[in-house]
């Protein structure tokens, strides 16, 4: 088992972090000051999204993007798509579909189940609420886990 030659890697690898940005990252852009340079959408279904979602996120299923899409979305500002997690391949649809539409556009890896799995805050109809980090995902007692 040979691994790609390094000029392969770096393409590979690259075109890789111009598709993907991990929930730290975006956690970590929506925290700074000032405007992030992105809009979150939560791809999933109205009852997911009542069950907690990014806050700040605009819900739009993906089934609706065709439709919906204009009216939400700029076209000038990048679109961060998550769904439920790593065995959804909802984002990856709905980054497709804004994508054919013309959006330039990002999706969020591990969704909102590693945004959860992480420590950061949901927004519910009660309120934002926080779970505690899982540490198989997320450094406890650290603020950022240093990759």
């Amino acid at each position: 088992m040979l691994p790609a030659s390094p000029g392969e890697a770096v393409a590979y690898f690259g075109a890789s972090l111009a598709f993907h940005a991990d929930v730290s990252d975006v956690a970590a852009a929506l925290a700074a000051d000032g405007d992030p340079g992105f809009v979150v959408l939560d791809s999933r279904s109205t009852e997911s999204w009542d069950q907690g979602h990014v806050p700040g996120a605009v819900h739009l299923p993906t089934a609706l993007i065709a439709e919906q899409a204009e009216p939400l979305l700029d076209k000038a500002v990048p679109v961060v798509t998550y769904c439920w997690g790593p065995g959804c391949n909802g984002a990856t649809r709905a980054a497709l579909a804004l994508a054919g539409l013309g959006y330039q556009v990002k999706e969020m890896l591990g969704g909102i189940e590693y945004w959860i799995r992480e420590g950061f805050e949901i927004e519910t109809a009660q309120g934002l609420e926080r779970h505690a980090a899982d540490p198989l995902t997320a450094p406890v007692g650290a603020a950022v886990c240093g990759c």
